[in-house]
């Protein structure tokens, strides 16, 4: 199964096709399709008529929750900035490349610190724990897999994503700093993240055990 992926927050009802409007309710469903998870959203009505009764019966139910669609705004001009933390989170997913899967961790970790993700869903199979964070204001959801680091190999971890957040990815295209980056930029904090989340409990704080 492919534990580490971005699954992006419909626009419409899954079920009837009609465009979400904005602040309109919608309720998510996440499903284990074996190859991989699959998001559902549908709005209220098709919830209440196709989706609640039995929801947790259904093949493959992961977990379901409630949420507000905030429409998109516009696109802003890129400000001349350093990496922010959510940013580089999704420039690794998009890479692929296991060698940065213990700095995913820490940035999602860092990210869900200062509110910025939250964590939906813990999920276990395979000896492997993953976790399934959302982004609120989006409603993007971030399956990140546990690494299970080692205290003795956080440092090395830490100065790795210090580095990956004021340089970028190898051989992504450049960015210039601004040295006065605005209040979105995370500085190169993972320290005190240091052991795994404690397990099962989807409402904690995947960092509460690394106090």
């Amino acid at each position: 199964m492919n534990e580490w992926n971005i699954q992006s927050r419909a626009r419409q009802c899954q079920a009837c096709g009609k465009a979400f409007a904005d602040k309109q309710p919608y309720h998510t469903l996440l499903l284990d399709e074996k190859s991989d998870y699959l998001r559902l959203d549908v709005c209220e009505s098709c919830w209440k008529n196709q989706y609640s009764q039995g929801a947790q019966e259904r093949k493959g139910f992961v977990s379901c929750w409630q949420g507000v669609y905030e429409a998109p705004p516009a696109a802003p001009p890129d400000p001349i900035r350093r990496e922010t933390a959510e940013t580089l989170l999704r420039r690794i997913i998009e890479a692929n490349d296991p060698k940065y899967a213990a700095a995913s961790f820490i940035l999602a970790v860092m990210l869900e610190r200062k509110r910025l993700l939250k964590v939906k869903e813990q999920i276990q199979g395979e000896g492997r724990r993953a976790f399934v964070y959302e982004q609120p204001k989006t409603g993007d959801l971030f399956t990140i897999p546990d690494p299970q680091l080692q205290l003795n190999q956080l440092e090395q971890v830490q100065r790795d994503v210090a580095q990956l957040l004021e340089h970028g990815l190898p051989g992504a295209p450049a960015e210039a700093h601004d040295p006065e980056a605005p209040s979105g930029v995370l500085p190169a904090e993972p320290a005190t993240a240091a052991a795994a989340p404690s397990p099962p409990d989807p409402a904690a704080d995947p960092a509460a055990a690394a106090g």
